[in-house]
Order: C-alpha cells, then sequence, then structure tokens
C-alpha cells in the first residue's frame, strides 16, 4: 500500500515527530511531502530511508500550490494520502481530489477551545476546514478531547477514529545509559539535580508560571532547563533574570531527541492548562521521571501512576508540586498501564484505518 503523508512543514515539533515515528513502524510503502520548512525532521526521515519532497510553498495564499501538489500527487499515485497540520490539510484535501486520490485521512494533532496550532480558531479559520471535510474520509483524533471538539466543528463521528500518540518505550536499562551520556554531552554532574519543561516556549504553556514556582528553590545543586524554542524565550530569558536565577536555567532550545533528554533529568514539569494529549509528559512517564502536570488528558486516560502529580494552575500550586516532586522516585517499567501508546501497536491501528477505507473499493491492503 502506497500513502504519501502531507504536512506543513518538518521543523522540530511534536507533530513532525509523531510523523517520523509513524513512518519507522508504519507497513505502507511511504513518502512524505512538506509544504515548507523541510528542515530538521525531514532530514532524519531521509535517513531512516522514506523519501521527503519539498514543496517550498512561498506563502499561506499560494493557491498554485495545489496544482503543484496534485501534479506530485498524480506521479506518485498513492493509495492513501494522510495530512498533517490545518495548513497541510487545507492544501492536502483539494491536491488529492484534482488527483483522484482513493482516500484521504486526517490526523488532528492539535485542537484546542477556541485555537487550532496555536491559531485562533476563527470562524474562517473553521469555515475552510469544514469546506473541505467532503473530500476526506477519516479522520483520526488523537485524544477524546479532540474528537468532541471536532464533533462541535461539524465533523461527522462516522468519519472519526480516536488514535493517540505513540512513543517508544525504552527498558530501565537503555534509560540509565542514556542519562550518562546526554549528562556528560551537557556538562552536568551526576549529583545535579535538574527540573525540566518540554514543548514550544509559547504563551500558552505557561513556562512562566514554571520559573515563578521554581524560582526560591533553585541553586547550584537544582537546575531548571527548558526544552524548546518559541517566541516567549526572550521574555523568559528576562523574567529568569528579574527573579535572579539566570544563572541556573538553562535554554536548550528545540531538540529533535526529547527523549533522550527526559531521561537525563530528575523532574518533569507541563504548566500548560490546554494540552490536548499531554505527549511530553507522557514521554517523561515513561523515561521513568516523575512528573508535575496541570493538564495532559493522555495520562488522565490512564489513571492513578506512581511519581505523576497533577497540580492546579498557579505559582503555589506548581511550587507545591515541585517540592513533591522533588522528593518522588519512580521506576520502570510501566508497561501495561502504558501498552496503548506503544508507537508499534498505534501504527498499526493507523495501517488499518487505511486498509478500512480502501477496502470497498477492492484496492490493496
Amino acid at each position: 500500500m502506497k500513502v504519501v503523508h502531507i504536512i506543513t512543514g518538518l521543523r522540530i515539533g511534536g507533530a513532525e515527530n509523531q510523523l517520523q515515528l509513524l513512518l519507522r513502524n508504519s507497513r505502507t510503502d511511504a513518502e512524505v511531502i512538506a509544504l515548507t520548512n523541510a528542515d530538521e525532521i525531514a532530514d532524519a526521515i531521509r535517513h531512516d530511508g522514506t523519501p521527503v519532497h519539498a514543496l517550498n510553498m512561498r506563502s499561506n495564499r499560494d493557491v498554485f500550490a495545489v496544482i503543484r501538489l496534485a501534479r506530485w500527487l498524480r506521479a506518485l499515485r498513492p493509495d492513501v494520502v494522510h495530512l498533517h497540520l490545518y495548513r497541510a490539510t487545507l492544501y492536502g484535501r483539494l491536491a488529492a481530489r484534482l488527483a483522484n486520490v482513493p482516500a484521504v485521512v486526517t490526523t488532528e494533532h492539535s485542537l484546542l477551545d477556541g485555537r487550532i496550532e496555536g491559531r485562533r480558531a476563527t470562524k474562517g479559520v473553521r469555515a475552510l476546514y469544514m469546506a473541505t471535510e467532503p473530500f476526506n474520509a477519516a479522520t483520526i483524533a488523537v485524544s477524546r478531547d479532540v474528537h468532541s471538539r471536532l464533533l462541535d466543528w461539524g465533523v461527522p463521528d462516522s468519519k472519526l477514529r480516536i488514535i493517540p500518540n505513540g512513543i517508544e518505550i525504552v527498558g530501565p536499562q537503555a534509560s540509565d545509559r542514556i542519562r550518562g551520556e546526554v549528562r556528560q554531552e551537557l556538562g552536568w554532574a551526576d549529583s545535579l539535580r535538574v527540573i525540566a519543561g518540554v514543548g514550544r516556549l509559547s504563551p500558552e504553556k505557561r513556562w512562566d508560571l514554571l520559573l515563578e514556582a521554581a524560582a526560591p528553590l533553585l541553586s547550584p545543586r537544582l537546575r531548571l532547563a527548558l526544552i524548546g524554542a518559541g517566541a516567549e524565550e526572550r521574555r523568559l530569558r528576562d523574567l529568569a533574570a528579574s527573579l535572579r536565577i539566570e544563572d541556573h536555567v538553562s535554554f536548550l532550545g528545540p531538540r529533535a531527541d526529547v527523549s533522550r533528554m527526559l531521561a537525563a533529568v530528575d523532574l518533569v514539569v507541563s504548566t500548560s492548562p490546554q494540552e490536548t494529549f499531554g505527549l511530553a509528559v507522557l514521554e517523561a512517564v515513561v523515561a521513568g521521571r516523575p512528573v508535575v502536570y496541570v493538564r495532559a488528558p493522555a495520562v488522565d486516560d490512564i489513571g492513578v501512576l506512581p511519581g505523576v502529580i497533577k497540580v492546579s494552575e498557579g505559582v503555589e500550586g506548581v511550587r507545591a508540586g515541585l517540592l513533591e516532586g522533588l522528593e518522588t522516585t519512580c521506576s520502570l517499567p510501566l508497561a501495561d498501564e502504558l501498552n496503548i501508546y506503544d508507537i508499534r501497536k498505534v501504527a498499526s491501528r493507523v495501517d488499518h484505518v487505511y486498509a478500512e477505507l480502501l477496502e470497498p473499493k477492492g484496492r490493496s491492503k
């Protein structure tokens, strides 16, 4: 079965990393088209052996990109087109229709109340999404929250499938080895304790709460590391300086090896009150690290887990969670609880969606 994945861009990010993991574990013959920014993740996907093509869209209003994309799809002749992220969804559905692709699948990675992938979900944004919905055969929602919001938008329930994001599950021996390697790379002593936040440095993530909550706790023996990039970095650096903790805070930038980084820290914190899944929290649990979080539907769906602490939004709530988390340990493996998120099982479920859509048309499985 030939599948072409179309994604808005391939810079380091949650949806982009998920695509790479899916490709590694899918049994399909796959290729990838990036509308823009075929960057770090594109190189990693190519290294894994999957072809990546860059459409090089010039702007959001590059309407001729639909024609170019349709031309590429006719040449590639996929059985299925799988779309990721908003812009790719709009352009990809239209292009797949023009190219007579048998089946189109969309994964909705990040749909919040009133926002989609960080942009405001205005009436216009929703109208464009729903105008192309008839060209789509199935939509994968990564959580029940996303499923519910898609229903509110008007996507038919018959087209929706709930399939979570996937994670690679490693054993405790591998985690201990990786921890030592990463600490050596970053110059962190074994005795140094590290609190980490992972995700875009954007306002909705509320990293300011983490800085303010951690400020009185940080010292030469306890460090805070933020893993990610975004428009808030300058403001967060200024906040760290005003709190006089800049010497104890590391801004590590975007990393493609988040799971390796998590193995090297002692506590992971997510202060975002608006999460559709909570992938960083889930990855931290897999890495065997205590976690403090405000919202993470993926973890809430599992139930009570050792070393996983849910707190209220606000400086005091987060600080209380930090104090508890620093005194907490959790252990690997947690295989039974995390089994549904194993990327091998997730990829198999996605492959099944493809086959299900093609079956009535007598196409290959």
